[in-house]
């Protein structure tokens, strides 16, 4: 690659991205935010985790030898 591909190439990027500033800061303070975010996030399990353990119990039940088969992927 010559120095004219250089120059037209660098000229093709400044003028595909914007130009960001060097004092790029949130308008406001974020963290209150997520803070409100992780306070009304729900406690309770899913259904489908409630599913996945009882079909795991019941492998076991079924199949007691799979026993170390299970811990080995814990």
């Amino acid at each position: 690659m010559n120095a004219r591909d250089e120059e037209r190439m660098k000229k093709m990027l400044r003028q595909a991205l914007p130009h960001v500033e060097s004092s790029a800061e949130p308008d406001r303070d974020l963290w209150p935010a997520v803070l409100k975010g992780l306070d009304t996030r729900a406690v309770a399990v899913p259904w489908f985790d409630w599913a996945l353990a009882a079909g795991l119990v019941a492998l076991i039940v079924v199949f007691p030898a799979a026993i170390p088969v299970f811990l080995y992927y814990l």
